[in-house]
């Protein structure tokens, strides 16, 4: 990879190099402050899944627990997880926002730090009131997570890179998913045998990245004396910067956007599918095989998670190098595998194998992550640009959180088999909505 790619970024306009660290190239130094904001925001997005993830692996003991299980009932479950999806996207159209008009530094460290106190309070509390507000500040507390460190990204790495370079980073929240359940469910049920351990341990988890992003987290190069990488980023984002000075008009113009909309439909029609696996793959897995026991129904869901770390790479690079920085393509081929695999998962699973419901969901994964990775992910910051990025890719979430709280209510309360078949005939309509853009590409990246 070549740095930098944009004349803006011209050795003669940059800060001299130190002269106790050696004549170093202002492009060697601009590659060091890439990557280490590559790895300290990854880290920290991974840490979100530790304490979102604690109430899908609670779940398992609350429902088994003669305690709260007449009050915390699959329904109750359901109903919560829809209050937290819905202030979770409340959250992504205003955090994204935020983090253009102040910066991620200041949204991320505070939707953390709320994030451990509302999972602290779970882990002592027991009633429905209690886990209903808890998981409402978490909701609102993890929408701070996505768009700003997305914008924090694009800040660092220019377009003919992302899809490569941000199919990388969104294996995060795959990588998150991976850990976290066998985690937490390790802490939970094999140390403390108590579900109310999933969401201290979480908090403890999170509490690490929280310190790394203090220390190691810088909003834009020009927070360390380096030139933008466009004109979207001359400037930091505080006070002087474009976005400052109306934020406003980015909402307008993302929500006038006809490529930002259509993403933000299909993210719709997407999301409930991923949130379902997310907050209900251990319950899914009890019902189809109840001969694992609740470790083996914590377990087997990670195989999402496995297939998700490689899928958003693939897709990424099949973006940028097979189809020329066109992001639709590779989508609605996504989509595609995912409608098929959907549609099956009822018939191969009847079999009762836990190796071939391993399998199957390691399929859905690589199809529902590689779709999610490229729509909010790359796509959304290509087509909402630098300046407007956590807008445009906070619109795009917000509009699919709105979808998840589907996710989050429908396993409560729909059989195994109307739940797959909704997800595989919604995955099917984003795929015709995406396929008459075939051929579109940012406008920085028009001939």
């Amino acid at each position: 990879m070549s740095r930098p790619t944009n004349p803006t970024i011209d050795p003669a306009e940059a800060p001299p190099a130190r002269e106790d660290s050696g004549a170093r190239l202002p492009v060697s130094r601009f590659m060091s402050w890439s990557w280490r904001v590559f790895a300290v925001t990854w880290v920290a997005y991974a840490g979100y899944y530790f304490v979102r993830q604690a109430f899908s692996v609670a779940k398992l003991g609350i429902l088994d627990d003669p305690g709260v299980n007449k009050v915390l009932t699959e329904q109750a479950l359901g109903v919560i997880d829809g209050v937290y999806l819905a202030l979770y996207a409340v959250g992504q159209f205003l955090w994204g926002a935020c983090a253009d008009r102040f910066g991620p530094r200041i949204v991320v460290i505070g939707g953390m730090a709320a994030a451990i106190a509302a999972s602290l309070a779970l882990g002592v509390g027991s009633s429905l009131l209690v886990f209903a507000l808890a998981m409402g500040i978490q909701g609102l507390a993890q929408a701070t997570g996505w768009a700003p460190l997305c914008k924090n990204m694009v800040s660092f790495f220019p377009v003919p890179e992302r899809g490569r370079i941000m199919g990388l980073w969104c294996s995060s929240y795959a990588f998150g998913g991976l850990v976290a359940p066998p985690f937490l469910g390790w802490w939970a049920y094999s140390v403390f045998d108590s579900w109310h351990a999933a969401f201290t341990a979480g908090a403890a988890a999170m509490s690490f990245t929280l310190v790394l992003f203090v220390v190691f987290q810088r909003n834009a190069p020009a927070d360390v004396g380096l030139p933008a990488i466009d004109d979207d980023t001359a400037t930091s984002p505080r006070n002087d910067g474009p976005a400052a000075r109306d934020t406003f008009a980015l909402y307008r113009k993302a929500l006038r956007d006809r490529m930002v909309m259509t993403l933000a439909v299909a993210y719709f029609l997407l999301k409930p599918a991923r949130y379902a696996l997310l907050l209900w793959g251990p319950v899914i897995v009890s019902r189809r095989l109840p001969e694992v026991g609740m470790a083996g129904a914590t377990f087997i869901p990670v195989s999402v998670a496995v297939a998700g770390i490689v899928a958003p790479m693939v897709i990424g690079w099949l973006s940028d190098k097979v189809f020329d920085s066109r992001r639709i393509p590779p989508l609605v081929l996504s989509l595609g595998l995912l409608v098929v695999i959907l549609v099956l998962f009822m018939p191969l699973t009847a079999t009762g194998s836990a190796w071939v419901m391993i399998a199957v969901l390691a399929v859905i994964g690589l199809a529902v992550y590689a779709a999610d990775a490229m729509i909010v992910g790359v796509a959304a910051v290509d087509f909402g640009k630098t300046a407007g990025a956590g807008t445009s890719t906070g619109v795009i979430n917000g509009f699919g959180s709105v979808g998840a709280i589907l996710g989050g209510l429908l396993p409560g309360f729909l059989s195994t088999t109307t739940l797959f078949y909704t997800f595989a005939a919604a995955a099917c309509t984003a795929g015709l909505v995406l396929l008459p853009h075939w051929n579109r590409r940012p406008q920085v990246m028009a001939p």
